[in-house]
């Protein structure tokens, strides 16, 4: 069984890199929305909280999301690549 530190560090599959680079995205997209210079409706604000939660979530899960057959290998002396 591992600790979450060390499912944050082992290697993760492609697809969910994807969907953390795109979840990273969203939340940049929500904090620019929150933070901008100029009045927005509250409307706008509440999706902008929306997005920044969102991709935080989505970032995280995606990011302890382990390749169970590359952690595999490398326990065994395994190429981690």
């Amino acid at each position: 069984m591992m600790n979450v530190l060390e499912r944050a560090q082992a290697p993760t599959p492609k697809f969910f890199k994807v969907l953390r680079s795109v979840g990273i995205i969203v939340a940049t997209i929500g904090g620019a929305i929150l933070t901008a210079p100029i009045s927005l409706p509250a409307t706008l604000i509440s999706i902008g909280g929306y997005l920044t939660v969102a991709g935080g979530v989505i970032s995280a899960i995606s990011q302890i999301t382990v390749d169970d057959k590359r952690v595999d290998k490398g326990a065994e002396g395994g190429n981690d690549e």
